[in-house]
């Protein structure tokens, strides 16, 4: 089994969860791939060059995905469309990111966004702004994690107190679909306060010891 972690957005694979994950694994002798979903640029990024890099660091083996946020609704689009995935651990994940983010912004922003064809996002990995192309828009509209509908086995952890990506978007998708196991701390969307439950919940979905 291959796992690789996928990142949020505008963040890169050395964040501290992302750290976190990647040590329990190596604890244990196993490799934690960690992506950086930043390519080719961060300014040029849309949906559809994020899963283009996960499907460059796909082999043929089975692979559970572990995603963070925007990574968590990237981890969904893979596995709509690809049977190497077995398993999904989403971390609050960005579901609805898109139609949530474009209410959140407003007419007004979106429409000077396109104009100008850049907006200044911080970015939390590189620790600065950078202009964002929107290009992402149009792209995102082309996906739909809600096609989602093979019962692969999949853990949402999400916290109660997340004002990025409101839990209830978890709920939701959880909804109907009896393979999704959705577990809710109490903490907000970083869910750094809940290292060590989480990896506990982590471990126990992967079928792995949760501590040497």
């Amino acid at each position: 089994m291959d796992y690789l972690y996928l990142h949020g957005f505008a963040s890169g694979p050395r964040s501290k969860k992302g750290r976190f994950l990647q040590a329990q694994f190596q604890n244990l002798g196993i490799s934690l791939k960690m992506l950086d979903l930043n390519q080719p640029s961060f300014e040029t990024l849309t949906v559809t060059s994020q899963l283009a890099v996960l499907e460059a660091n796909l082999s043929e083996e089975p692979a559970t995905l572990l995603g963070s946020s925007f990574g968590g609704l990237l981890a969904v689009l893979q596995a709509i469309r690809d049977s190497r995935i077995e398993k999904l651990v989403l971390m609050a994940p960005a579901l609805q990111f898109i139609k949530g983010w474009q209410k959140d912004l407003g007419e007004a922003t979106i429409a000077l966004w396109r104009a100008t064809g850049q907006m200044p996002v911080y970015h939390y990995g590189y620790g600065m702004e950078r202009n964002l192309k929107p290009d992402i828009l149009d792209d995102a509209a082309l996906y739909d994690e809600n096609q989602l509908t093979r019962p692969i086995p999949t853990l949402i952890l999400h916290g109660h107190q997340d004002t990025v990506i409101p839990v209830e978007r978890s709920q939701i998708f959880a909804q109907n679909r009896p393979y999704v196991n959705l577990k809710i701390f109490e903490t907000d969307h970083s869910m750094e306060s809940v290292l060590e439950p989480l990896w506990h919940e982590v471990a126990t979905f992967c079928g792995l010891p949760p501590s040497q």
